[in-house]
């Protein structure tokens, strides 16, 4: 069985943490730290256990911010080089997980003083990341914020450059959502436009992952953007664009089909079978699709499948699966097969009855089946 996700965080962390933050500033208070850190950890998730952590920092690090600040620094391991992400405590300072509650005390405690609490997340972010604890220091000073993220697009470390577009993300999963910038996302397009051909994959999937975040409340700017970025495009923005893409060619944008060459109609027949069709929760299904062309050229298919799924109150939900993306030659028949887990998941409760299943080809669904779901 594998290690609870929460125990990244766990005691051996922080006695590290009180270790190195007593070895930069003898007047810490490593044992009262160490006892509100470890107060009852075994009962709480993992961002419960970070925020445990900030407060037990906040309850024994100096009052005055750019103090505080100093001490954290000097407690940091070395820095991380390139795209490594094996960030880990070592001998040499901190680093790794641990450091998701460093920056929560930067976030907390150094909103009356930007400009170090920003210099404080640029070195932290470089031993693990800093994109939860930048983003309420955006919401409170964003012209200074922006200014910072834009030198950052420059930085020498990949970690900091990335930083630029995860920590400005309107929603990042587990982060503060930037509502701001969901409503109007053009403060982070300049960040973007400087980043999207980074030498380093590590900032060019966050980059396609923000364009993404875009997308779901603004798709017409994810639409300009690839009108404006995507003719003159080498293989890695192309990659980056096409991950960018990827929400919106689920859903069937047009212009965002059309920008890939999938906007024509599919011509030809689908069919779409599903067996068992009777399946318990926890099972899987496999579904079985045929696709026969009717056109005189090839026609280049991409194929996803919208699962209907049975709420708690009796209505259907549909979630968007990726499915192929291929090219079919004319008059070409191709059976596909993909097996759907219904295993339980935490981030879904599956109720029994009659689950439609629809496939659609550049964005119109063609064939349709359905399974019933059983306790």
């Amino acid at each position: 069985m594998s290690e609870p996700f929460k125990n990244l965080i766990n005691p051996a962390r922080i006695r590290e943490a009180g270790h190195h933050l007593a070895r930069v500033w003898p007047a810490f208070d490593r044992r009262r730290f160490e006892k509100l850190a470890l107060a009852q950890l075994d009962t709480l998730e993992l961002k419960a256990r970070a925020m445990q952590i900030a407060d037990a920092l906040e309850a024994t690090l100096p009052e005055e911010f750019s103090q505080a600040a100093d001490i954290i620094e000097a407690a940091l391991g070395p820095a991380g080089e390139g795209d490594e992400l094996g960030f880990a405590t070592s001998d040499a300072g901190l680093a790794g997980w641990i450091c998701w509650s460093l920056g929560e005390f930067v976030a907390r405690q150094g909103h009356k003083h930007p400009k170090r609490a920003f210099a404080a997340l640029h070195a932290l972010t470089q031993r693990f990341s800093a994109e939860f604890a930048i983003r309420p220091l955006l919401l409170q000073h964003p012209e200074l914020g922006y200014q910072t993220l834009e030198q950052w697009t420059r930085d020498p470390s990949a970690h900091v450059r990335r930083l630029a577009s995860e920590g400005s993300r309107p929603r990042l999963p587990w982060g503060l959502q930037l509502k701001p910038l969901i409503a109007d996302p053009t403060p982070s397009l300049p960040l973007l436009r400087a980043l999207q051909d980074d030498a380093s994959a590590y900032v060019r999937r966050s980059v396609a992952n923000h364009l993404n975040d875009i997308g779901k409340d603004h798709p017409e700017h994810v639409a300009d953007w690839l009108d404006a970025h995507l003719p003159d495009a080498g293989k890695e923005r192309r990659a980056l664009l096409r991950h960018a893409s990827r929400s919106l060619i689920k859903q069937g944008h047009p212009r965002i089909l059309a920008a890939w060459g999938l906007g024509a109609p599919f011509k030809g027949e689908a069919a779409l079978t599903i067996t068992p069709k009777r399946v318990r929760i926890g099972g899987e299904v496999v579904l079985t699709l045929s696709l026969t062309s009717r056109a005189r050229n090839a026609q280049t298919l991409a194929i996803d499948y919208l699962v209907h799924y049975i709420k708690a109150n009796g209505q259907s939900s549909p979630k968007v699966f990726k499915g192929w993306q291929l090219t079919l030659a004319p008059g070409e028949t191709r059976v596909l097969t993909k097996k759907h887990s219904l295993r339980v998941i935490t981030t879904r409760v599956y109720y029994p009855g009659v689950q439609r299943v629809e496939v659609q080809v550049n964005g119109k669904v063609v064939a349709e089946a359905e399974f019933v779901l059983q306790r």
